[in-house]
């Protein structure tokens, strides 16, 4: 995970990311591969969003629906 430190600015670093990713889900739960496609021009990188998902799933502000297979946005 690529915080911001001396060698990162906050631009740099995984958490504007994470606004982003929770902005697309605000509205809606979508699968991975929607959500991407959505975000791709702002996130670029595959493992940046994936890390992304990781870090909003382990603070719990995402949550994966197996029987729909979407991820959607905890409260």
């Amino acid at each position: 995970m690529q915080l911001p430190n001396k060698l990162f600015s906050y631009d740099e670093s995984l958490l504007p990311n994470l606004v982003i990713v929770l902005r697309h889900l605000q509205d809606k739960p979508m699968s991975v591969s929607a959500l991407y496609k959505q975000v791709r021009t702002l996130i670029p990188e595959v493992h940046d969003f994936i890390e992304v998902l990781d870090s909003l799933y382990a603070l719990r502000k995402i949550d994966y629906d197996d029987k729909q297979g979407d991820i959607y946005y905890v409260d």
